[in-house]
């Protein structure tokens, strides 16, 4: 080929590549190739149970929704290790321009792991390592697999003993300063458990003086959202989410994990019918997307929703339950909250355990059917009454007085736990939210003052449990005398509870006989340390030391409820 004839042809081909190229670039956006995407990591070295995030920081994006149109996943696990969890990330701009993903390890050592972004035919990878030290967190709550009526912590093996309160609209103040006071608050009060609302709305009051205003809402929107205090039509686009909400409920997680604080999750509740289509794309979407962005902090576990069976059913229960097992690759423990407790999906796997609502004062008998009905099944798992009653609050339903005072509450506390059970329960709305004093709100945001004292004798319950291996007990109220509770390991603990007792005398004439008179205990036989505690103030009174089998319990040193004690120590 002639030197001519050849510069002919490469300008011919270079005319074609040059075409070529401006028809790629024109088709780009078609085949959703970004220009760019940087990854970084936040930190080389985490403690196990905090987490490591790496952030996708996308250069001119084309999705035209990057919430439906984009996907990026990835895997993590040891170095080494062929083992890998499967994490999803999730976009955390409304332009698409920024993505992220978060890998939690569970135990010390070396890190590897893998991110992709997809969108349409386009896919980019990157990897890298970490490394995570022993910080001694506690990590998630578990099962106790050799106890399976109670809660361990994963992280350190200790038990959880579950003392919580409801604050459905804790994310409702606009204020983050508020949120952590009342987390703050209530953490110093013992509760280690907090329900807060993921979605919902309501303008229903419940007859407490708890109303919105320019530092409160009654409208949780996790989505972008036309109107959102409009409670039947707010406008809600649920192919896209609210992020600065979402990152706000991020920060409401870590200032609650920094303090061992468990946050329940609840992902919907019935006072509202601005929901996504139960099993539709959209709720699905909503589901998958709060898993992806809250699960790797370890501190959470997950509501189906609140009063379910009055929006959803069963088989959507079950359905949803498994799916959030499936998405999760940390497995938290998730529930169910419905009206009617039958409605409880108690066999499956991905349920963690009981979260009942049943407004009794017969706390105790109901609790120990609640042990006989899950026996049935097989599977054993915790047993919470987390809806029995608000401190103050006198709904149609509640029984008859005296009522849902603090002090009922308080007894009822114990009427639940020496069944081998939990509670939470709801403090005060009497002093409410922008109705003077403006000091409170209760269960209804979370807010309180010091008008508001159930949970001040709630404080007392946790000391006295915490005080010995209560998981290691069961109820054994046939070793007492009828109108005492008992919670034994026989032959090595027993505690024993007794409820305020009718004053005798005139027993007969008021139906009272079989509750006075003597309490016994029947014990192994041995040598027992023994002590009261008053269920109402916390103070402790020594005994001298127990013989068995039977020992006849002197009379409490003072009024109302007590508990006693004992505990072997001749072995």
């Amino acid at each position: 080929m002639s030197a001519r004839n050849r510069f002919s042809y490469l300008c011919r081909l270079w005319i074609l590549v040059a075409g070529l190229l401006t028809v790629a670039g024109a088709v780009r956006p078609v085949q959703g190739a970004p220009t760019q995407i940087a990854f970084s990591q936040s930190a080389a070295t985490v403690e196990a149970y905090d987490f490591v995030e790496v952030t996708l920081n996308v250069a001119s994006p084309d999705a035209k929704n990057p919430f439906t149109d984009v996907a990026v996943e990835g895997q993590f696990g040891k170095a080494g290790d062929s083992q890998r969890l499967a994490v999803a990330g999730f976009c955390d701009s409304a332009d698409g321009t920024v993505f992220r993903i978060r890998f939690m390890p569970s135990a010390p050592g070396d890190y590897a792991y893998s991110v992709s972004y997809r969108r349409g035919g386009f896919e980019q990878t990157y990897t890298g390592t970490f490394r995570a030290s022993n910080g001694h967190r506690r990590g998630p709550i578990r099962v106790d697999p050799k106890y399976p009526w109670h809660f361990i912590w994963e992280g350190t093996g200790e038990h959880y003993f579950f003392n919580g309160t409801t604050a459905f609209f804790l994310m409702g103040w606009r204020e983050e300063r508020v949120i952590n006071y009342i987390i703050e608050r209530l953490h110093n009060l013992k509760i280690n458990r907090i329900r807060a609302l993921l979605a919902g709305a309501t303008e229903t009051l419940w007859g407490e003086p708890v109303m919105p205003g320019n530092n409160f809402t009654l409208s949780l929107r996790p989505w972008i959202a036309e109107r959102p205090e409009n409670l039947e039509k707010p406008g809600i686009d649920f192919a896209r989410f609210n992020i600065p909400y979402w990152q706000k409920w991020e920060r409401l997680l870590r200032f609650a994990r920094d303090r061992d604080v468990v946050i329940s999750a609840i992902l919907d509740i019935s006072t509202h019918n601005a929901q996504p289509v139960a099993g539709s794309e959209d709720e699905r979407r909503y589901i998958r997307y709060a898993v992806a962005r809250l699960s790797a902090f370890s501190n959470i576990t997950y509501d189906l929703g609140d009063d379910l069976d009055s929006f959803r059913d069963e088989k959507w229960a079950h359905e949803t339950g498994t799916l959030i097992e499936t998405w999760d690759p940390y497995k938290h423990l998730a529930t169910s909250h419905p009206v009617h407790r039958v409605h409880q999906d108690r066999a499956s796997d991905w349920f963690g355990f009981t979260s009942i609502q049943n407004w009794s004062h017969q706390q105790h008998a109901l609790m120990l059917e609640e042990r006989q009905i899950q026996m049935k099944t097989g599977r054993i798992i915790p047993q919470t009454n987390e809806e029995y009653g608000y401190e103050d609050h006198y709904p149609h339903w509640a029984p008859a007085p005296p009522g849902n005072s603090a002090e009922t509450l308080r007894q009822m506390a114990w009427d639940i736990a020496m069944a081998g059970a939990y509670g939470t329960a709801g403090e005060s709305c009497r002093r409410g939210t922008n109705i003077w004093p403006d000091s409170g709100g209760g269960w209804i945001n979370g807010r309180g003052d010091d008008t508001m004292v159930m949970l001040k004798g709630y404080e007392h319950l946790v000391d006295f449990f915490t005080s010995f291996e209560w998981w290691k007990t069961e109820p054994h109220d046939e070793l007492v005398s009828k109108g005492a509770y008992c919670l034994a390991k026989p032959g090595e603990i027993y505690a024993v509870y007794l409820p305020i007792r009718p004053l005798c005398g005139n027993e007969e004439h008021f139906g009272y006989k079989d509750e006075c008179g003597e309490v016994t205990i029947k014990l192994e036989p041995g040598t027992y340390d023994a002590k009261w505690f008053s269920a109402s103030t916390g103070e402790i009174v020594p005994l001298p030391p127990v013989q068995g089998p039977v020992w006849t319990i002197p009379e409490a040193p003072g009024w109302l409820d007590w508990a006693l004690l004992l505990r072997r120590t001749d072995k």
